[in-house]
């Protein structure tokens, strides 16, 4: 029955909520992932879960090294899920209604340092065509702290010389400053692998060998597989860039509004975890250099 009620939520959140695909795709990979849990556990009834069911599911993503922003958003599909089935009365209760986000989960996300971003975006080899791909990939995502989603949607006029411009959530556009490196591995990229281009405003800017457009799977596994090249132990993935460039700008004295805008966050609160990430900075950097600590 619960897969029934799965696809019975999909098709509601897709056709009265207006969410988009990829968020989805997510919620759906987030309610597969939690109904495999409970059939493990024995229940094939959403009736039959209770509290310490979603609990102890979250608790199984982190100690699957799962990323904050993952457990957190599993939670809130979760969240959703229930509250469909109660509407629906599909169940009697909603059991996730007071399951609140731990507040460990919630806290700073991982970041690079200056040095480990350098090693990363160092380790694709640019005289190759998947290589200078990659390597203007890494470049863009940690530029201009894009989403990988937003990377995959560049067109081939979207990048030029001072901006990029960027289609965010909700298809909010915004334009985006970029850095000349960036800029170089992007150009580069281009002129060497790509041969002749269309001149059609909406030719992806990153193609598979096949020449189709990249999706944000082969980014996270390129990013996972050059993290590893690099020595980095951290858990990266597309969004550790994003997160490294939000900090690194505020850590070098950007002002927070001005990092909303670049981030394309609806709230500044969504921006403003990144002041509790330059504070933990300060913290590290006084403990381990001030001569009378």
């Amino acid at each position: 029955m619960t897969q029934k009620h799965l696809h019975e939520f999909l098709f509601y959140i897709a056709a009265e909520k207006g969410l988009s695909q990829n968020t989805i795709e997510a919620y759906d990979r987030d309610c597969q992932r939690f109904i495999s849990f409970l059939s493990d556990q024995g229940i094939e009834d959403f009736n039959s879960v209770q509290q310490p069911h979603i609990i102890e599911f979250l608790a199984s993503l982190k100690r699957a090294d799962y990323a904050v922003s993952s457990i957190c958003r599993s939670l809130v599909a979760i969240k959703v899920l229930f509250r469909f089935l109660k509407k629906e009365l599909i169940t009697q209760t909603n059991v996730a209604l007071y399951v609140d986000h731990p507040k460990m989960w919630q806290l700073i996300p991982e970041v690079l340092d200056s040095h480990e971003v350098d090693r990363l975006l160092n380790q694709p080899d640019s005289q190759s065509a998947i290589g200078a791909r990659d390597r203007a990939i890494l470049e863009v995502l940690y530029a201009s702290g894009l989403r990988a989603s937003e990377v995959c949607s560049l067109n081939l006029y979207d990048v030029d010389d001072l901006y990029v411009r960027v289609i965010g959530k909700g298809s909010k556009e915004r334009l985006v400053p970029i850095g000349k490196q960036a800029v170089q591995a992007v150009d580069h990229y281009i002129s060497h692998f790509r041969g002749e281009t269309k001149k059609d405003r909406g030719e992806p800017l990153f193609v598979t060998k096949l020449g189709q457009r990249i999706d944000r799977q082969t980014v996270w596994t390129m990013i996972k597989k050059y993290g590893k090249t690099a020595g980095i132990i951290k858990n990266i993935s597309p969004h550790t860039l994003r997160h490294s460039f939000a900090t690194h700008l505020l850590d070098n004295g950007a002002d927070l509004r001005v990092i909303q805008e670049m981030l394309g966050h609806a709230s500044i609160s969504s921006t403003d975890r990144y002041t509790h990430i330059s504070r933990s900075h300060l913290q590290e950097s006084f403990q381990n250099f001030h001569p009378r600590n």
